[in-house]
């Protein structure tokens, strides 16, 4: 499958590329930095541009049958407001629906919609507003890109993660629609296959899943 990746140079984003890659699709990438890539593929475009560009991004989705976005503030940010990754899917998503691309797979946080009711009290009430100001300020912009895709006409799927850990694969993941057998946790690999299958898997379309192992 033709596919554009957003966010590929990324802590997650690298992860998802080389399983891309691993599963023989034909990959286009958008990045600030070409330097930033560390992958060597034949299947492998590197466009550099700015994903807030319309025209770029018109130009990177050219022919291309589907979307993984996964763009970050890099590891933490700043931790002040931001609306980047909501104001960048709006670009993405306005120009698959143009050049009608359907399949987009986005990634999000456990803690983004409704998946705020599967954290406990203590952790949304005081851990997340009082110690974790960073991570609330990435949610809050997760919680203005989720709308944007679910009003979109493309069949979608947003991964909600947990913390993301960048240990040995386990081989499995659970996951859940209504927080059942939620863990604190993910392996980027674990997570990085997940995404990449819901290209062709059909289970989620149009679900926001939470995946932890």
């Amino acid at each position: 499958m033709k596919i554009t990746i957003f966010g590929a140079t990324g802590f997650s984003g690298q992860a998802i590329l080389a399983e891309a890659l691993k599963q023989g699709h034909v990959v286009s990438i958008l990045v600030r930095d070409a330097s930033k890539v560390q992958i060597k593929h034949p299947n492998l475009t590197i466009v550099e541009g700015n994903v807030l560009d319309a025209p770029t991004v018109t130009s990177v989705l050219n022919h291309q049958e589907a979307v993984i976005q996964c763009l970050g503030v890099g590891g933490k940010g700043d931790g002040k407001p931001t609306t980047f990754i909501s104001d960048a899917t709006k670009v993405i998503v306005d120009e698959m629906q143009k050049q009608n691309i359907k399949r987009l797979i986005a990634m999000s946080n456990v803690g983004a919609g409704h998946s705020i009711a599967f954290q406990p009290w203590f952790f949304t009430k005081i851990i997340l507003p009082y110690f974790m100001k960073w991570l609330k300020v990435i949610i809050d912009d997760k919680n203005r890109m989720e709308p944007i895709i679910m009003n979109s006409n493309l069949d979608w799927t947003i991964v909600r993660c947990p913390n993301i850990t960048d240990k040995p694969a386990k081989g499995n993941y659970n996951a859940t629609l209504d927080g059942k057998g939620l863990k604190l946790s993910v392996t980027l690999s674990d997570l990085s296959k997940f995404m990449v299958d819901q290209l062709t898997e059909t289970n989620f379309n149009k679900q926001a899943p939470c995946v932890s192992n």
